[in-house]
């Protein structure tokens, strides 16, 4: 027989109505807690993951703190370093060096993250399917980038060598259109510099636009055909429409690779014909390399880094805004 058992008093009729025999329909069994997960499973993965902790920690998080901080100061090896404040910033953004230096990075990131992310758009579109010949197809068109940057520009500086000596000019002097100055004529030495970027860049683009059709529905393009719908618009309203997070990702990461530009145009140009070429990066190689003025290329290389901090952060932020909405 079961026992009754008396409520205490004050309590509510609620409680009183879930006593009940143990085991029985009332009866709550006490919460479980949770286990801790031992130590050791904790720190292993940590263990694993510490000697890349330790190399990215020396080679990229303390020299970026180390530039930031050598940023307000005059630095004078064996002499001692004397505070300037705000000074190598004034210094920096007075000079027409780096403005028309500003400008070029301007013009050649917003071209090549365009130029790019539509070359690799349209090479997802003719390369995406599971088909051997197609991976196949995808991974010659990748090679660019795993390729060294280094070894681009210089079989592009071949290439495009000036006169008749440049592979491409041999080209067009025996179809009887003569040489074409592409690197040392200041009009067209940034066009050529935009162009080997985008060679490289087109790839890698392509490969996340592919991943990213690859996670389309495809309901959705049989829904639009059984509405009558043709190539075009199922490309215009589905596929569009359904890649706008990946194409956030790829114009981010186009922006940040175009402002940060360097080897192509230190091994294509040097930053020159007359400084038509001269970026952001190249500016802050000559300021500290061969002007020996390390605070002020570490001010310039301060606002540059803060600048890729804030367009990714605004761009994670509107993409998650756009999602919750």
């Amino acid at each position: 027989m079961a026992s009754i058992t008396k409520a205490p008093k004050g309590s509510s009729g609620t409680a009183r109505a879930n006593a009940g025999p143990a085991g029985g329909p009332g009866h709550r069994p006490p919460a479980r807690t949770r286990p801790r997960p031992p130590l050791r499973r904790i720190a292993v993965p940590w263990l694993f993951l510490a000697p890349v902790l330790a190399l990215f920690g020396v080679f990229k998080f303390w020299p970026t703190i180390w530039g930031m901080y050598l940023s307000f100061f005059e630095v004078r090896p064996y002499l001692g370093n004397r505070w300037t404040g705000w000074d190598n910033f004034t210094a920096a953004f007075h000079d027409d060096l780096l403005r028309s230096a500003l400008w070029h990075t301007v013009i050649d990131a917003g071209a090549t993250v365009v130029a790019s992310a539509l070359l690799g758009f349209g090479l997802a579109l003719l390369l995406e399917g599971p088909a051997r010949h197609v991976r196949l197809l995808r991974t010659a068109a990748f090679l660019p980038v795993v390729t060294a940057m280094v070894a681009v520009a210089e079989l592009w500086s071949t290439l495009l060598f000036p006169g008749e000596y440049g592979s491409l000019n041999s080209l067009l002097g025996h179809l009887g259109l003569g040489p074409m100055p592409f690197l040392s004529d200041p009009d067209s030495s940034l066009a050529s510099v935009m162009l080997v970027q985008v060679w490289k860049s087109a790839p890698y683009d392509m490969v996340i636009f592919v991943a990213g059709l690859a996670g389309i529905d495809r309901q959705l393009y049989e829904a639009a055909a059984l509405d009558g719908a043709g190539a075009w618009q199922r490309l215009r309203h589905v596929t569009i429409p359904a890649l706008s997070p990946v194409t956030t990702i790829v114009l981010t990461l186009g922006l940040i690779r175009g402002l940060r530009v360097f080897t192509e145009i230190y091994v294509l140009t040097g930053g020159g014909p007359a400084g038509s070429t001269e970026s952001i990066v190249t500016y802050v190689y000559k300021e500290g390399i061969q002007n020996n003025d390390l605070g002020t290329a570490s001010a310039v290389s301060t606002v540059l880094f803060l600048v890729t901090v804030l367009l990714t952060c605004l761009t994670l932020w509107w993409r998650n805004r756009k999602e919750a909405a």
